[in-house]
Formats: structure tokens, C-alpha cells, sequence
């Protein structure tokens, strides 16, 4: 069939094919979706080169992640150049219109991965985003704590968040900032966020990479503001049987917010009423240099240098050992 999007004709195939096969929707029930929350998901994507997590025999089948843009990209949705760590490149779609999600969606696309750059400038954030997770042993409202703590850390270095759930247990808090910031220096930042709210509540929060050392917290974590990782997009679909989505909300809404309730069926409802309660992100641009001072006083005072970087990164300067604790332990054992 032939869907109108705001003019353009995008064609989906195979619209009756079951994507979520315990709920029973299909391909159409979730290019449905993506149009009645149409003008929310553009502008959570909008100029932004997207990775797209792509399920083309639904939920319970293989997906994977296209970072390069599809050949058959229509030639109305721009592309933008990024780099990867290891120094390759790879043109990425930047949707600027809605039909552009539509026609990711037609090829199997739940959830977006935007960059948190533009395509003016694929070399400095500008946002910075907080990802909650929670670890075993903790759960949603836990995330709710550390979350309002957070809006406390932001505001005293003189910062904004929108949060929104992240489609699972977990939180994402943005802060739209001036893209004036290199990835290092916005990760440097994300640490010194995570570190402040682990010094207020060291039993419920932490910032080790390593699970091991986790323990039953929430996690801040910071590797999701390194170069190349991303964070799902505000109404993005989740791969989990129940089709939930990643639904933004209002600071007073988080701790009676369900997140299970924002789902494929009645995020449109909700977004028909409440609107994108995102939609004044892009009015606001705020600066680190408050947090990044946080950061030197870490360093320079409490002792506290980087943290590992993702496996597949390069080795990065400042970096501790990537090496797991215990096995870091076993093997001076060893040489012991």
C-alpha cells in the first residue's frame, strides 16, 4: 500500500505482517503509530545522522543495527558523514521529514538510534544525555530516585533535563547544550554528572563499569555519551512482546509513571492529548563549563581520572587498565 506523509507517497510492503505476534501488530499498526506521534519522533531526529535497529521478521526474529544509509534511500532525506572510533566513516540517513521515518519503518525499523549531533557538525554534541540504567535487583522506581536526584545535580551546575522512560526500567534525561564540547569533553562531563550523584547516594547509584562491581544500583551509565553510542530516540518502538515506547514526561509525572502504560497502542492517545512534552527542548542550549569544572576538582582534589571505554574502542589516553577486577586480581596472582 501507498501512505501519504505530509506529501510525500511512501510505500509500505507487506503491511498485514505480525511484528509483535503476542499483541498481534503489524507493519501498518506500527507505521500508524509512528504518524500519530509524527511531529514528536522528527523532532527527536530531525537533522540527526540515525543508526536504525531494524526487525525484518519482527520481534521474535534476527535484527540489526544499519548505521550506513541504505542504498535505496530516497534522494529527498539528506545523509551526513560520521566517524567511527576506530577512524572508518559511513554516511547515515538524517531525517528531516516524517516520511523518512516511514520509510525506515517500512523496512523493519522499531527503534532509532540518533547521534546527539546535527549533520552541520557531526563533531560536537549538543546534547547530553543520561542514561539510568537499572541493574539486577532494582527496578524502575529505584530509577525514579536517582532521577530526581539528578534534576538536583543538573540544576546546581546550572543545567535543564527532560527525562523520558527509556521503553524498559530504566530513565534517559537529555540536556540540549551549545555544541561547543568534543565527544571526550561531553563524556567528561557525563562522568563528573554520575560521580556527584554517586557521592549523594552511594547505596542506590554508581558509575563502575564493571558489573561485577555494580552490586543492586543504578547505573549512570556514561559510555552512552562516547562516540558512536546512541541512546533510543524519544517514541521509539522497544523490541519487548508488549511493543512499549520510549515516552517522554514531565519531571512531576516520573514517580507515578508506569512505564508498561506507554505502549504502540496508547502512546497516540496520550500524545493526542499532552502533545511532545519534548517539543521545547531545541528553545535551550546550556553550557558545561560548571560540570566540567566538577570534573577538574575530581581530578585534581578527589584523585579521580577516566574510566574504560567501550571494548571496541582504541585504547583512549588517560585511560585505566580494560581489564575486569577479579581477573585483574587472578592475574597478579598468578605472576605473585
Amino acid at each position: 500500500m501507498e501512505l501519504d506523509v505530509g506529501g510525500r507517497a511512501v510505500r509500505l510492503s507487506n503491511p498485514d505482517k505480525v511484528y509483535f505476534p503476542e499483541k498481534g501488530y503489524t507493519k501498518k499498526d506500527v507505521a500508524d503509530y509512528f504518524q500519530a506521534v509524527g511531529p514528536g519522533i522528527l523532532r527527536a531526529l530531525r537533522e540527526r545522522p540515525t543508526t536504525l535497529q531494524r526487525f525484518v521478521d519482527g520481534v521474535e526474529g534476527e535484527f540489526f543495527y544499519q548505521k550506513r544509509a541504505p542504498k535505496n534511500l530516497p534522494d529527498w532525506t539528506p545523509t551526513a558523514r560520521i566517524e567511527f572510533p576506530s577512524g572508518r566513516h559511513a554516511d547515515e540517513m538524517c531525517p528531516t521529514e516524517l516520511g523518512a521515518v516511514l520509510w525506515a519503518a517500512n523496512l523493519g525499523t522499531l527503534t532509532f538510534h540518533p547521534w546527539p549531533v546535527r549533520r552541520a557538525d557531526t563533531d560536537h554534541p549538543d546534547e547530553l544525555r543520561i542514561d539510568l540504567d537499572p541493574q539486577p535487583g532494582t527496578d524502575y522506581s529505584d530509577a525514579v530516585r536517582a532521577a530526581h536526584e539528578l534534576r538536583s545535580v543538573l540544576d546546581e551546575n546550572g543545567l535543564r533535563g527532560w527525562p523520558k522512560t527509556s521503553g524498559g526500567r530504566g530513565i534517559h534525561v537529555f540536556v540540549p547544550i551549545v555544541p561547543e564540547w568534543t565527544f571526550t569533553q561531553v563524556r567528561r562531563a557525563a562522568i563528573a554528572v554520575g560521580r556527584e550523584l554517586e557521592r549523594r547516594m552511594p547505596d542506590r547509584v554508581t558509575t563502575a563499569w564493571w558489573k561485577e562491581e555494580r552490586g543492586e544500583r543504578i547505573f549512570v551509565d556514561y559510555n552512552q555519551t562516547a562516540r558512536d553510542r546512541t541512546i533510543a530516540s524519544a517514541y521509539s518502538v522497544r523490541p519487548f512482546p508488549h511493543a512499549p515506547v520510549s515516552a517522554p514526561l514531565r519531571w512531576d509525572e516520573i514517580d507515578d509513571a508506569e512505564p508498561r502504560d506507554f505502549d504502540l497502542r496508547t502512546m497516540p492517545g496520550r500524545y493526542a492529548e499532552v502533545g511532545d512534552l519534548h517539543a521545547d527542548m531545541d528553545d535551550h542550549a546550556f553550557r558545561l563549563d560548571q560540570v566540567l569544572e566538577l570534573a577538574r576538582r575530581d581530578e585534581h582534589e578527589h584523585e579521580l581520572g577516566d574510566l574504560p571505554y567501550p571494548p571496541e574502542y582504541p585504547k583512549m589516553p588517560g585511560e585505566p587498565k580494560r581489564v575486569q577486577p577479579s581477573r585483574a586480581r587472578r592475574d597478579e596472582g598468578d605472576r605473585a
